[in-house]
């Protein structure tokens, strides 16, 4: 095996696990609330992989059942990962579905909605 393969096979190792930890995180967001990629990025100990995180999520567009990706948001509370979802309203329906209100594709009250990982619960 060339050491090329090995870095190869290191770094997917990597971006596999810390795709995990993101998958995690997500799901104890709680109902009704918001984070967003660059907290859980903090939170995980990466606080530069915000970019990573939305990668995370996207690759779990066929898990949403599982994984409440809808709840995350970038850091103005815009939905921008909502091109990742079956619809592009779908994930603004999902948030109003559990009370959030959005407007234009924004968090209404994003700051009152917003869930911070690194708080204890």
């Amino acid at each position: 095996m060339t050491t090329k393969t090995r870095k190869r096979r290191v770094s997917r190792r990597r971006k596999d696990n810390f795709f995990e930890r993101v998958y995690r995180l997500v799901r104890r967001i709680p109902r009704g609330r918001v984070t967003t990629y660059g907290r859980i990025a903090a939170a995980l100990g990466e606080p530069r992989a915000a970019r990573t995180v939305g990668m995370a999520l996207r690759a779990a567009r066929t898990s949403l059942d599982r994984i409440p990706a809808h709840r995350v948001v970038n850091r103005l509370g815009q939905l921008t990962g909502k091109h990742s979802f079956p619809t592009p309203t779908m994930m603004a329906e999902l948030l109003r579905n559990e009370g959030v209100e959005v407007v234009d594709d924004c968090v209404v009250d994003f700051k009152q909605r917003l869930w911070d990982p690194t708080e204890r619960q």
